[in-house]
């Protein structure tokens, strides 16, 4: 059986047309997250900065609805990998984007069904749309960057540069 694999292109953009979408779920983690921190400054924090209430709630609706696209992201020694399952779409239904060092991910399908007999008539339409916007890592060759689409398994490669590759440095551990 021959293996069909189809690849997707990753559309670029120029800096500067970066567009901030009103989020109120945004603001309010905000100002919860500062109410926190003005009256327990440390308690709240993790390690390496982050605090305990980083959810990007930046398209709050489609996460809501379940409508955000679950991805895996996984790492190599060559590069970074973006999994996504895409039953039934193709090629045509999948837009992938990179703005700002932020790699967006959009699908759309739509369906129409009408079925004609003697005695009934039916018609369904269904609809479905996801979006999924992430950070770059860094260390990527942006050029080299490529998407593939086989039996319904989105794979955006990510690959490294030369320098990200080398730059791993082993610390060694030292009893006190």
């Amino acid at each position: 059986m021959q293996k069909t694999v189809t690849k997707l292109p990753v559309k670029t953009e120029k800096a500067g047309k970066h567009v901030r979408t009103f989020s109120p779920f945004e603001n309010l983690r905000r100002e919860v997250d500062r109410v926190f921190e003005d009256f327990y400054p440390a308690a709240f924090r993790f390690p390496f900065g982050g605090r305990g209430f980083d959810l990007d709630l930046s398209w709050p609706r489609e996460m809501m609805t379940g409508k955000a696209l679950a991805v895996d992201f996984a790492e190599t020694d060559n590069d970074f990998e973006v999994v996504a399952d895409v039953p039934g779409m193709d090629d045509r239904d999948i837009e992938i984007k990179l703005a700002n060092g932020v790699l967006t991910i959009k699908g759309e399908k739509s369906e129409e069904k009408e079925e004609h007999k003697k005695d009934y008539y039916v018609s369904e339409r269904s609809y479905g749309s996801f979006v999924r916007s992430m950070q770059v890592p860094e260390g990527v060759d942006m050029d080299k960057i490529e998407a593939t689409l086989d039996k319904g398994v989105l794979r955006v490669k990510l690959p490294k540069t030369v320098e990200a590759q080398k730059a791993e440095k082993k610390i060694e551990v030292k009893a006190a």
